[in-house]
């Protein structure tokens, strides 16, 4: 019970530190360029708008499923 306790508290910890860290996050937007433009066709963001989020989004997704992984066996070694 005790080892159960102990994997449901740091859970709930990792779970409120990404919560947390999530907000400190957000931030504004960046000021536009200043006028004559910077060699592109319009207001582009400089270094031309890379998608990060996709990879950001799998490193979660695999962290989560090792995470749950390890919790599960952790969970069926206790029970037996």
């Amino acid at each position: 019970m005790k080892r159960y306790i102990l994997i449901l508290g740091t859970l709930i910890l990792i779970v409120a530190f990404f919560a947390i860290a999530q907000t400190c996050w957000a931030d504004g937007p960046p000021p536009p360029p200043p006028g004559g433009g910077h060699g592109g066709g319009g207001n582009q963001p400089p270094g031309g708008g890379a998608p990060i989020d996709d990879g950001l989004s799998f490193l979660l997704l695999a962290v989560g499923s090792y995470a749950a992984y390890k919790a599960r066996k952790i969970w069926r070694k206790e029970e037996e």
